[in-house]
């Protein structure tokens, strides 16, 4: 079994939360009276004061230095209770046992997996062919995680025909892409796909795969049939809260990119942690709990394989990422470039589906809902607010009935028109 590396980057995580912990130990020492460390009352903030008197109580209840001891056991125990469920999942026997579908058509590093291939229903005349476009951060995985929760599956199963593209990981020329060049990778994939299916397929992103998505929209209208996008971002400052940490890092780590020709996972995960840095401790903790055998060690197992395992960004990418779309909002200002052509939304006519989880802590609703604003959004949009998260709109147990089933029945509805098929 390949050593597990997560949660990444896991010295971030151990040290936030062992740093945060001793710095309670100090605030004890600066709070309490008697000691040479401690400080004035009048210094003390309010909220911390109120609690002394009741401290103190407690402590003359039960003796001298009780509190103390009692703060330092359960630092002890946290600490603990932490490193047990990170070697747990470490050690865990659990791997991602499901058989991938035939790759139909390659360039670079980037396939496209036809999921309809195995399905019968997806191999009748006249399906409905869809393009799935995925992050080029997180991999593919997450939409195909196990036979129960593979909304590709479920897509096929249901008389769709998907092809996913994996983009894999950018090496040679690739560490030099910037969006253009995957969008016109994108743009000779969906040529392949409608020559193959005689009709234009639909368009599916999740996350920054819709962002990519609406570029190839924009830019290959007669060649789509339809776009659905799924947790996509579009308006960059439409809500920056918690994103504090990525706005002020964003130029610093552009220049990383330039220097070292990709932005490392590890700086990834980085962005990943500042949205939530106590994530990981509290999922771990709660993992210690789980029966290492059962369903939902296998489920959290298998996603956090998935959130560890993404790939790099390519260097261009990422600088266009960073201080273009979350630095200067080129996306949501009409100011994104793509091949010589501004992508503009309100330009787009084709039937679109926006779907936006409203419990998203890493792409914020306002940020996708910008795509369906009635007068900056895409023309032709159905808009569904969905109450999950970026992640559980994919995998959790109400993903099929609340996401995936009016998401297939949007696809499904879509009226057949022939494609474009020349080259591209």
């Amino acid at each position: 079994m390949q050593t597990r590396l997560g949660p990444r980057p896991l010295p971030l995580h151990l040290g936030t939360a062992l740093m945060t912990w001793a710095s309670s130990e100090s605030a004890w020492s600066l709070l309490k009276q008697g000691s040479p460390t401690s400080k004035p009352a009048s210094e003390v903030p309010e909220s911390l004061a109120a609690l002394l008197p009741e401290i103190a109580a407690l402590e003359a209840k039960a003796g001298p230095g009780q509190f103390e001891q009692a703060l330092q056991r359960e630092i002890r125990r946290r600490q603990i209770r932490l490193a047990d469920g990170v070697l747990a999942y470490q050690r865990n026997d659990f791997q991602r046992d499901l058989e991938d579908p035939p790759a139909v058509w390659r360039e670079g590093n980037t396939r496209l997996l036809d999921y309809g291939a195995t399905h019968r229903a997806a191999r009748k005349r006249g399906t409905r062919a869809v393009l799935v476009v995925p992050s080029l951060i997180n991999r593919w995985e997450v939409l195909d995680l196990t036979a129960e929760k593979s909304l590709l599956r479920a897509m096929a199963a249901q008389g769709l025909r998907p092809y996913l593209v994996d983009w894999g990981t950018p090496e040679g020329e690739e560490r030099g892409f910037d969006t253009t060049a995957y969008v016109a990778r994108l743009e000779r994939a969906l040529g392949y796909v409608a020559r193959r299916a005689r009709r234009a397929p639909a368009v599916l992103g999740y996350c920054m795969g819709g962002t990519l998505a609406v570029a190839l929209a924009a830019r290959r209208p007669r060649r789509v049939a339809g776009l659905a996008l799924m947790a996509a971002p579009w308006d960059f400052h439409a809500d920056r809260t918690g994103q504090a940490f990525l706005l002020s890092t964003g130029p610093l780590l552009a220049e990383v990119a330039d220097r070292v020709g990709e932005l490392p996972v590890d700086i990834l995960q980085t962005l990943f942690w500042s949205l939530d840095p106590w994530l990981s401790v509290k999922k771990f903790g709660r993992f210690v709990g789980l029966d290492p055998k059962g369903e939902s060690a296998k489920e959290f197992v298998l996603l956090e394989d998935w959130l560890n395992g993404g790939a790099p960004l390519a260097g261009p990418t990422a600088r266009e990422c960073l201080v273009g779309w979350y630095g200067e909002n080129t996306p949501g200002r009409g100011q994104w470039v793509v091949g010589g052509k501004r992508i503009v939304p309100s330009k787009i006519k084709l039937p679109s589906l926006v779907m936006i989880p409203s419990g998203d802590r890493i792409v914020p609703p306002l940020s996708a809902a910008a795509l369906a604003d009635p007068k900056k959004g895409l023309k032709k949009v159905t808009r569904i607010d969905l109450p999950l998260g970026h992640i559980g709109m994919v995998v959790s147990g109400r993903a099929r009935d609340l996401c995936w089933t009016p998401l297939i029945g949007w696809l499904a509805a879509l009226p057949s028109r022939r494609a474009r098929v020349v080259a591209v």
